[in-house]
Parts: structure tokens; C-alpha cells; sequence
């Protein structure tokens, strides 16, 4: 391990006030947050919306992640989504030319705020309890629920690192 370098979140220890079933939700969240910090910081505003292949922008990555996050913990704790929550759902991959990349991350960041607080003040009892999914309330359970969000931030964090790596080549190739 490079020196100043923490190891990944899940080689840090235990969380403090984390359930124990809970704790490696908690740290892939952690960690994909820490590395989509990493990866995003001084990412140029301009290549926000930008496309590679035809696939997702890194906008789209980052409206994504953050609003899986909100719906999918908002399902944990059986409720259903608000009309702010479809809104946003309508709303994600629509290039909005005058948000920034930092305040996307920052809107992810608190999203995973949220997420850690709700998962540390989760009942380990209600875990296999069953919840509705979506209009059509297929079923799933509060720990798969949790389980998905991390599942699923940590793959769309793969594609926004490609994305975002193939984006960063093309530009300074340009600028050559």
C-alpha cells in the first residue's frame, strides 16, 4: 500500500453503531464513494453529458447512482416513492447543461449519508421482512434491498470509471 493510502473501506474495520449484517453494505457504499471522488475530482464540466459508444454520460452515471440510492432506501423502509422521487426518476440521463459535476457528487455524497445513517439505525430483526418494489410492488426483502443498492452503485461506478477514463483520453488527445 502506497504511503498516506488507506486500505479499502472494508480493510479499515468494523463500522462504529453498524449492525453486523449490515456492515458490508455499508462499507461498498463507502468505498464506491470514496472512489467516485477520486475519480470525479477536476472532471470537466464539459464532458458532463458527453456520450462514448452511445452509452450513458457520466450525468446520467451520477443522477443514477444518487436516485437508486433515495428509491431503493426509501423502499427499505416500505414506503412508497413521493412525486419530488418519480420526478427525479423522469428526469435522469436529460443533460441538464448548467448543473457541474461537483454538484453531483456532492448530491451523491449526501445520498450515501443518508444511506449509512438509515443502515446503522436499521433493526437487524426487520431484515428479511418483505417490501414492495416499484408500481408494481414485486417483492424483494429489506436486506435485499440494501444488498441491490450496493450491488448496483458498485457496478454503474464501473461503467462511469470507463466512461470517464475513455472521455478524459479522447479530450487530452485532442488538446495534443
Amino acid at each position: 500500500m502506497a504511503a498516506g493510502k488507506l486500505p479499502e473501506v472494508w480493510l479499515r474495520g468494523p463500522l462504529n453503531d453498524m449492525p453486523a449484517l449490515l456492515q458490508p453494505v455499508a462499507h461498498a457504499l463507502l468505498q464506491a464513494r470514496d472512489e467516485l471522488n477520486l475519480l470525479m475530482k477536476d472532471f470537466p464540466d464539459v464532458l458532463l453529458w458527453q456520450k462514448v459508444a452511445g452509452m450513458a454520460s457520466p450525468g446520467f452515471h451520477l443522477q443514477h447512482l444518487t436516485g437508486v440510492l433515495n428509491r431503493l432506501f426509501t423502499y427499505a423502509k416500505g414506503d412508497g416513492l413521493s412525486e419530488q422521487q418519480l420526478n427525479y426518476l423522469s428526469a435522469e440521463g436529460k443533460p441538464v447543461y448548467h448543473t457541474t459535476t461537483r454538484y453531483l457528487v456532492s448530491q451523491f455524497n449526501l445520498e450515501v449519508d443518508k444511506a449509512i445513517n438509515q443502515l446503522s439505525q436499521t433493526n437487524e430483526m426487520v431484515l428479511t421482512q418483505v417490501r414492495g418494489v416499484g408500481r408494481a410492488q414485486l417483492p424483494s426483502t429489506v436486506i435485499g434491498l440494501y444488498v441491490h443498492s450496493a450491488e448496483h452503485t458498485m457496478r454503474h461506478l464501473g461503467q462511469l470509471l470507463v466512461t470517464v477514463n475513455v472521455l478524459k483520453n479522447e479530450a487530452s488527445t485532442l488538446s495534443k
